[in-house]
């Protein structure tokens, strides 16, 4: 694998930052390189929030992305959907929740659009709105085969209290599975 540059949007509070930790961490444990670069306003909690992940076997140099280099944006707030999706490949990928973000008709012929209800998923599926940023982090994983799903879950569970264990790996499986489907 050479380079893997993903984003996730959303708002202060919503687990991006873990997610980007996550992914990060998990690169790292298999041998490469991995950086989160995270932006966020003053606002901590509802403010704009994105996190722009580089995962790649060689050392990385410079930590940001550059736009038009990310390939797959995960965005589940408008606000920051709107600030943040000009950096995307024409063509790239992004996944949006359908109940909080809309995109243009223009945006829709620019990239591959995909609309999984990833708060929902973790609010009334898995039953805890807290799991949405693992519910995130395997869909990515789904669409980007980024890194090893077990040192993906490994790494996950070390972030989060051992009695949410049970929760975030119904949360995983759940992304996954919602991810398959959407690609299907």
């Amino acid at each position: 694998m050479a380079r893997t540059v993903m984003r996730f949007t959303g708002v202060g509070g919503q687990g991006v930052l873990l997610a980007g930790e996550i992914f990060a961490e998990a690169k790292i444990r298999t041998g490469g390189f991995g950086q989160k670069t995270a932006t966020y306003t003053s606002q901590v909690r509802g403010g704009p929030t994105v996190v722009d992940i580089i995962l790649d076997d060689d050392e990385i140099f410079y930590p940001y992305a550059n736009d038009g280099e990310i390939d797959f944006m995960l965005s589940v707030a408008q606000v920051s959907y709107n600030l943040f999706k000009g950096g995307v490949s024409e063509g790239g990928t992004i996944v949006i929740e359908p109940n909080l973000v809309t995109p243009s008709d223009e945006d829709r012929k620019r990239w591959n659009i995909i609309e999984i209800p990833i708060i929902t998923i973790a609010k009334e599926e898995v039953g805890n709105v807290i799991t949405q940023s693992v519910v995130a982090l395997a869909i990515a994983n789904t669409y980007m085969k980024a890194i090893d799903r077990q040192v993906l879950i490994d790494t996950m569970l070390s972030k989060v209290p051992e009695k949410v264990h049970e929760l975030n790996l119904k949360a995983f499986d759940l992304g996954e599975k919602y991810a398959k489907e959407a690609m299907a």
